[in-house]
């Protein structure tokens, strides 16, 4: 650990500051053994998590005799085979209980079953650990509670680790696990891997897996990937991804292993439909563009990918789905459940859906329509990718982004934080945030690229490109 306020877990063990291709790779070579990946993982977690408040549930011991048992998976999917991981904990992994990040969810038993996102997961051979934090169902940006311990962003312990998958960004950020599962109804794996200095890959909607939430919404927002310290941890667990399950209506990516000699025409976008980005985030995204232009790559200035009324159709959709929750938790859970827990960001949700029910229809219509108006943007500007800032403001202080704060405080607040990513929740179209900027006082600041539909491939290429170019910080360091 570097100071009082930076947090890390690297050490000169069995795990280093391996990524998780390295880390399978020792394992492949006879360098490292499932057991000792999984007993230094745990020792890890056990050194940092105190501060981070991150891990909400442990299955060491699951995990090892996981770890030290005979492994039945399928070589052509393993790319993480032994490498020790985490599940966010709004997701079923058979064995422990899902607490959705909320204290309405009364003592959850233990799940049967891991759900089919989760057996994607460990389809890559990946050992998981337990159940990583998130705020209230992810409804927030910031992985904080009403009434108990935040969890805290490794590089500065005075600052929000983002949301909604912030503890497995933390842990992974902190050196604790290699990668670990996140998913993004809003940004969630991408707000976080932003303020935690991560990869965080949004894939196509539909390329992976349908999540058991995601099945029952009127338009599924969610998608399931994972946070990694490295771009080649993303392109080989979205190359697993894919082998695992192909979608036929989607091209296949296969296994991007480093840039590409192709120049492309990037759109760039600076502010939002909320309010003006900060200072220093617009800075960081002029500095990648004009990287990129160095490279030779042609940077235009583009319009939205979204409409005018997006914002406002976005928020009646998360009323809604809060709503839902609120009143049928016990439910969509299946487990004992009460209300009268949710934080003040649910409830004020949930009201804020009861004040205008009516406009439920057309908040639905216009987020399905968003996929058109997504599409078209990549036409009409005839550009390859899109280059915007994750965030609207640099990653603040605990507390700013608090659901103690009440709704009418806290809302305007994450709709100007949270300002540039729901557009490919709603759209479905493909995202990542890179860590190519820092702050005056050291702390990530993430840049985020947009493609067309199933354009993967295109993101990793540039993300290599630029990851070698430009280059992430290191907490370690």
């Amino acid at each position: 650990m570097t100071s009082t306020t930076r947090v890390h877990a690297f050490a000169d063990d069995a795990l280093g500051d391996l990524d998780a291709v390295g880390v399978a790779d020792a394992i492949s070579a006879g360098d490292l053994s499932p057991a000792e990946a999984v007993d230094t993982a745990i020792s890890r977690i056990e050194a940092v998590n105190q501060r981070l408040n991150a891990l909400v549930t442990a299955g060491f011991e699951q995990a090892r005799e996981r770890a030290a048992g005979p492994r039945a998976v399928d070589p052509s999917l393993a790319a993480f085979d032994g490498v020790p991981t985490l599940v966010k904990d709004n997701v079923d992994l058979a064995g422990l209980p899902t607490r959705h990040g909320s204290a309405a969810v009364l003592d959850p038993r233990p799940a049967k079953t891991s759900e089919p996102v989760v057996r994607q997961l460990l389809a890559s051979g990946a050992i998981a650990l337990g159940k990583s934090s998130l705020p209230e169902f992810g409804f927030n940006a910031s992985t904080e509670f009403a009434e108990a311990e935040p969890t805290r962003n490794p590089w500065h312990t005075d600052y929000s680790c983002g949301a909604s998958s912030g503890g497995s960004a933390a842990l992974v950020a902190a050196g604790a696990v290699p990668f670990a599962h996140a998913n993004d109804g809003g940004g969630s794996i991408r707000i976080p891997a932003a303020a935690c200095g991560l990869v965080g890959l949004k894939f196509t909607r539909g390329r992976e897996v349908v999540s058991a939430a995601g099945r029952s919404m009127p338009v599924n927002i969610l998608s399931n990937g994972v946070v990694t310290r490295s771009v080649r941890d993303q392109a080989a667990y979205l190359a697993s991804v894919d082998r695992h399950r192909p979608n036929a209506r989607l091209p296949r990516v296969g296994r991007v292993e480093g840039p590409s000699e192709r120049r492309l025409r990037v759109g760039l976008i600076l502010d939002s439909l909320t309010e003006p980005t900060d200072d220093t985030t617009r800075a960081a995204v002029l500095d990648v563009a004009r990287q990129l232009e160095k490279d030779g790559h042609t940077v235009v200035e583009i319009g939205l990918p979204v409409d005018d009324s997006f914002a406002d159709h976005f928020l009646h959709y998360w009323a809604l789905l809060a709503f839902s929750m609120h009143q049928f938790g016990s439910r969509l859970l299946h487990t004992k459940y009460d209300g009268r827990k949710n934080d003040p960001l649910t409830l004020g949700l949930a009201r804020e859906l009861r004040r205008r029910p009516w406009r439920t229809p057309a908040a639905i219509k216009a987020l399905k329509a968003s996929e058109h108006v997504y599409r078209n943007t990549f036409v009409a500007e005839q550009v390859d990718v899109i280059l915007s800032p994750t965030l609207g403001y640099v990653t603040p202080k605990l507390g700013h982004l608090s659901p103690a704060n009440g709704f009418e405080t806290l809302m305007p607040r994450l709709l100007n934080y949270a300002a540039f990513t729901p557009a490919n929740n709603a759209s479905g179209g493909p995202a990542i945030s890179l860590p190519l900027a820092q702050t005056d006082d050291g702390r990530p600041v993430g840049v985020h690229f947009s493609a067309t539909h199933g354009d993967e491939r295109t993101l990793l290429e540039l993300a290599f490109e630029l990851e070698q170019s430009i280059g992430f910080a290191r907490i370690q360091d």
